[in-house]
């Protein structure tokens, strides 16, 4: 057969494929949109993302072969309905969510859209599921934290500063998580006989100010609460307390890896890779509504040492046992 007249017959038989088996050949490339809580250039941000994306990659989802990501990123709460509204725009087949207020304001766009999510407490009582082993509509995910946990910051704070009789604790009163934490401390408080103050952080002018003035009076230790404001402002904290010399406790390990003296919390990198795993079970068909949303299973404990020495803390040897992690 001559060259022009195979090229002939070959462009023939294409020409002639039923369209719908063109339609899922370009049907093949899927899109992963991600709303994250992190500036563009945090290399936390960037750590939870290359564990999502490995993962996926492990499930065999290759970036440019058959997926492509759509990251949009924002450290403004007041930007987050903006950025979600501009997510589902995009019309992917999954949504990876960071954080209550990106969910809050995925749910109000869209009741169609897969979406997973992460950092997320109390996903029953926001009104995100019907139900943690029934999640029944396109939302589904891995919580961050039970409420109950607040007890053990406080706990830990007592044993690593135990001086301690003055808690400050950080909250965001447009958070309604917040008080739920803030409410598990004061229960532990007072049975500890410890002073609770709650302290707004609405910006980083009114936060300065107010661990400043907590400061003025001794044997004062302070914990911060997860939220967005926080985590985007973490070294603010920590630069706080290291120059007021206050022991401080925090919720995650990004905290104490940015001078922080002692965190407990959830493994967040572990939970973005976990996410990957929902993500690939709804690209393959499964759906949100009967996927159970998860409870964490891997907490850290990491220390500072350099941050305790600084503030003439001696680490018990019992809490150093226990660490996951020892910064020095």
């Amino acid at each position: 057969m001559r060259r022009r007249e195979f090229i002939t017959l070959v462009g023939s038989a294409v020409a002639a494929w039923p369209l719908s088996a063109r339609a899922q050949q370009v049907k093949q490339m899927r899109l992963i949109a991600v709303l994250a809580i992190f500036a563009e250039n945090d290399p936390e941000g960037q750590a939870r993302a290359n564990a999502f994306q490995q993962k996926l990659r492990d499930l065999g989802w290759m970036d440019g072969h058959n997926i492509q990501f759509a990251y949009r990123r924002t450290i403004d709460p007041e930007r987050i309905p903006a950025v979600a509204a501009e997510v589902v725009r995009l019309t992917p087949d999954v949504i990876l969510s960071y954080g209550s207020p990106a969910l809050t304001a995925l749910r109000r766009e869209t009741r169609s859209i897969p979406i997973v999510f992460v950092q997320v407490s109390n996903p029953v009582g926001g009104g995100f599921v019907a139900s943690m082993a029934h999640p029944g509509g396109n939302i589904t995910g891995f919580t961050n934290f039970e409420f109950a946990i607040g007890g053990k910051w406080l706990e830990t704070l007592k044993e690593i500063a135990p001086d301690t009789k003055r808690v400050a604790v950080i909250v965001d009163p447009d958070n309604a998580t917040g008080s739920g934490y803030l409410g598990a401390i004061e229960a532990v408080a007072t049975v500890s006989g410890l002073q609770v103050t709650p302290t707004a952080a609405r910006d980083t002018a009114t936060i300065e100010r107010e661990i400043e003035a907590f400061a003025r009076q001794p044997n004062g230790g302070v914990i911060v609460l997860p939220d967005l404001i926080t985590i985007a402002n973490r070294e603010l904290f920590v630069t706080a307390a290291a120059r007021l010399h206050l022991p401080a406790v925090y919720p995650l390990r990004l905290f104490a890896a940015s001078g922080g003296l002692i965190s407990y919390g959830v493994d967040q990198i572990n939970q973005s890779r976990e996410a990957a795993s929902y993500v690939d079970r709804i690209l393959k068909g499964e759906k949100p509504a009967d996927l159970p949303v998860q409870a964490p299973t891997k907490f850290e404990l990491v220390i500072n040492l350099k941050t305790a020495k600084a503030l003439g803390l001696t680490v018990p040897a019992t809490l150093l046992a226990r660490a996951d992690e020892v910064i020095e």
